[in-house]
């Protein structure tokens, strides 16, 4: 059963294969009114089923199955291109032409990938193309499949090369990488770095240093000056150990799609890229995500290992499409976060009225510590406002949607009249405003 599997299961008939058939076919119906053909074209008749048995033994007995694998990294990044290398090697001593089949995960739903190239005999080619997950969790890829054909092109040989394998696909750690390289005194911009200007100075008492022209003469240190009998100034740094609480809101308004990601997602990518910044400026971070109920809680840290403790947390988060709860939000904070904190809060309100309702527990926060409710543009919606109305339809339409905009923007101006800081981003320009915000207020020394 299996010799029938291996030189039988395996053989396919090419288009060229029906041509040629098709082609003596009509010859030999012609030579039913043309007699004179009928040998020659029995002759032709048999040389190409010589043709067929040659490239049959090109295929099945002359040489070595081809080789294939895939390199891929063990987790792939959200939201992200992510590189997959397939690696083909021919091991036949003869020239082939391939086609090759990547059986890709289901949540992409996509069966037409495919690619076809030519091997010279003994040579390995590397195939490369990306992917763009947009939901977190495991991706089982399956088989690669080779379809191998001689440059005779009659038949083809399959071969499945069983390399199935399982990939985690975790928060956009690509992100994190991209902006590792903050400096201490920019922000960043999609133009590039401009810098920001610095009020004041920080009180955090570094070291007692001889004084050099260009010091700061308000710092001298006269107790130290008089003992050492030489100007000695006190040396400040940046303060550090400061606790930013990064929040997450699970709830139904965060399922909302943007971009093929989640708001979620796109709230859990930027919590991970600022943790990453946080740790970099010796702040301790810490993470808590809720919904209706509780969800998890990491305290703050600076330890290094505090990235990797995010980076599983946030990996398995997922919307429960109910109505967030904030009344427990607020005694979880208030129970929880002894010291104040920046709480950075990752939520979404489409109306006026939606805030309303939560901003009692908002106001409630911000007395203890300093809040920024960072939200989301609809950008569905700006591009109704932005488009020409043609009918009465699209008037009305675009009203709605202008209707809806300017509500977001009378939502900053409400939190802004009780103190309490606000983001109102684009989902895509989500990780770079809270980054700038949280530049902004380390260089303003608000925490």
């Amino acid at each position: 059963m299996n010799l029938i599997k291996k030189y039988i299961g395996a053989l396919y008939l090419t288009n060229r294969f029906y041509l040629c058939m098709a082609l003596c076919i009509v010859l030999f119906v012609v030579s039913f009114f043309v007699p004179v053909l009928f040998a020659a074209i029995q002759i032709l008749l048999l040389v190409f089923a010589v043709l067929c048995i040659s490239d049959y033994a090109f295929l099945f007995i002359i040489g070595k199955s081809p080789a294939a694998k895939r390199i891929i990294a063990d987790r792939l990044s959200n939201g992200d291109e992510n590189t997959i290398v397939l690696q083909v090697k021919n091991n036949m001593p003869f020239t082939v032409d391939m086609d090759i089949i990547d059986e890709l995960p289901v949540q992409f739903q996509n069966r037409n990938w495919k690619q076809h190239f030519r091997l010279t005999a003994n040579s390995q080619k590397q195939l490369a193309y990306k992917l763009r997950p947009v939901e977190r969790g495991e991706y089982e890829f399956g088989r690669i499949i080779l379809y191998v054909s001689s440059l005779l092109g009659l038949l083809l040989r399959r071969h499945n090369m069983e390399v199935a394998q399982k990939v985690s696909v975790y928060p956009s750690y690509q992100q994190m990488r991209k902006y590792q390289l903050l400096s201490q005194t920019t922000i960043q911009t999609e133009q590039g770095n401009k810098r920001m200007r610095k009020i004041g100075h920080s009180m955090e008492f570094e070291q007692i240093k001889e004084y050099v022209q260009g010091d700061d003469v308000r710092s001298v240190n006269w107790k130290a000056t008089a003992r050492k009998g030489s100007l000695m100034v006190n040396n400040y740094t940046d303060e550090r150990s400061q606790q930013v609480y990064c929040v997450i809101d699970k709830g139904r308004l965060m399922k909302m799609p943007f971009g093929g990601l989640t708001l979620l997602d796109y709230a859990i990518n930027s919590t991970l890229v600022l943790a990453n910044v946080c740790l970099q400026k010796q702040d301790k971070i810490g993470l808590i995500t809720f919904a209706n109920k509780m969800g998890s809680l990491l305290a703050a840290d600076r330890k290094p290992i505090q990235r990797e403790n995010i980076l599983q947390l946030l990996y398995n988060q997922q919307t429960a499409f109910l109505e967030s709860d904030f009344e427990m939000l607020y005694m979880q904070i208030r129970s929880r976060i002894k010291q104040r904190s920046l709480i950075v809060l990752y939520t979404n309100f489409e109306s006026l009225s939606g805030l309303n309702r939560q901003l009692g527990y908002l106001r409630s926060i911000a007395r203890h510590h300093l809040l920024m409710v960072v939200f989301f543009e609809n950008t569905e919606l700006h591009k109704l406002t932005k488009t020409e109305a043609k009918d009465i339809e699209d008037v009305y339409i675009k009203t709605i949607a202008e209707k809806f905009e300017f509500e977001k923007r009378l939502i900053v101006k409400e939190l802004k009249k009780h103190g309490i800081l606000s983001i109102l981003t684009p989902p895509e320009k989500l990780t770079i405003n809270a980054v700038n915000k949280y530049l902004e207020l380390k260089a303003r020394q608000a925490i």
